[in-house]
């Protein structure tokens, strides 16, 4: 990525400090060229705050949004950490608390329309809260929301209100969680900003931080989206981002199978049902990933020979561009509620007290892990 450069070094967004450049819109302190000749110049995303009251996903890696985040600790601040349900082991940011100090923290879970509507909440609530303190978090309250149906934005915001006091208020999250839909909620419903808000409305402060002033004084700090590239939804191309991605409700597929039977998820991974009784499987992956059957004995050649054809999306192509499969072996205890967990691809349900021995199969670097049985 090209920095802009000028007589006295580089040149940084008058609305945020981020460096300037024109490769990445992605990136933090992306401007048009064409809009290199305005006076003074701000980065796409102060731009859209500043004209259209809208925030944009702008993304760091895990090192330097650690750094952003160390910041807050010392700050009288209240911090929504938006997490995303349908990838939640992958989303949430597990080291939050040890940068966040004693301010408080309201854990936004977001894409709650991706789960079946029959779906017991009370039960969804109960687990995130477990899994939240298992994983080390500390939080005031848990709200579940869906950017997408506008649902559940109301509760976050009688939180907010109930709970920031006189602090700022910081959004933190993953890519692809929701948070701009969140940002763009907060500053509709609490700040002032409208189309005559002037560029020197917003302090150059923090690199890569945009402050969105408040009528108290206070401001919402848009802190950018963090990069974790254990989540499958990172390594794909953008075009099989959106079939791994589901946009609708989940379809569950359930599968009867006998142990030495192995389920492909087109071309993204492979879920071997090596030792147990016959029992079912229910998958929760997106309604555009295919699911084929075969056996375990035929599917390294099944693999070999049709992945990207066959086993399919991604092409042949993207799935030499992916990182080599690694096998990932699980012993499932018998009484045992699990799900076999696959970072930005979905999980699979082990329905029996059985027991089982199991193996998924992803590029290497995605996380899979077995976790309470969240439905």
């Amino acid at each position: 990525m090209t920095e802009l450069r000028g007589a006295e070094g580089a040149l940084r967004c008058s609305g945020c400090g981020a460096v300037l450049q024109t490769q990445d819109s992605s990136k933090p302190g992306y401007v048009p060229e064409q809009a290199l000749s305005k006076e003074p110049v701000i980065c796409q995303r102060c731009f859209r705050i500043k004209n259209y009251n809208e925030s944009s996903s702008v993304t760091v890696e895990q090192d330097e949004f650690l750094r952003l985040l160390s910041q807050i600790g010392s700050r009288e601040a209240l911090v929504i950490h938006i997490v995303d349900l349908f990838d939640f082991h992958g989303s949430v940011i597990t080291g939050l608390q040890r940068f966040v100090g004693n301010n408080p923290v309201l854990l936004a879970v977001n894409k709650i329309d991706l789960l079946p509507k029959v779906t017991n909440w009370n039960k969804v609530r109960n687990w995130v809260q477990k899994e939240a303190k298992d994983l080390g978090l500390k939080v005031e309250d848990i709200v579940l929301c869906s950017a997408k149906q506008n649902s559940g934005f109301d509760r976050l915001l009688d939180a907010v209100a109930a709970r920031r006091g006189d602090r700022d208020v910081y959004v933190v999250g993953a890519t692809n969680v929701g948070k701009s839909t969140l940002i763009n909620r907060l500053i509709r419903d609490y700040s002032d900003l409208d189309q005559e808000l002037t560029v020197s409305r917003y302090p150059g402060t923090t690199l890569d931080m945009v402050h969105i002033p408040l009528d108290d004084g206070r401001a919402i700090i848009d802190t950018p989206g963090i990069v974790y590239p254990s989540r499958y939804s990172e390594l794909v191309a953008p075009s099989d981002l959106g079939v791994i991605m589901p946009d609708k409700p989940l379809k569950p597929a359930v599968y009867q199978l006998n142990e030495g039977q192995t389920l492909f998820f087109g071309g993204f991974g492979r879920f071997d049902f090596i030792q147990g009784e016959r029992q079912s499987f229910t998958c929760f992956v997106s309604g555009r990933v295919p699911i084929h059957r075969t056996k375990l004995a035929r599917a390294d050649e099944l693999f070999a020979e049709h992945a990207g054809e066959l086993l399919s999306p991604p092409s042949k192509e993207r799935i030499e561009a992916l990182p080599e499969w690694t096998r990932h072996e699980f012993r499932i205890p018998k009484g045992s509620r699990s799900d076999v967990f696959i970072s930005g691809l979905g999980w699979i349900k082990i329905n029996n007290d059985v027991g089982a021995v199991v193996a998924m199969h992803v590029p290497k670097g995605v996380k899979v892990l077995v976790r309470p049985s969240l439905i």
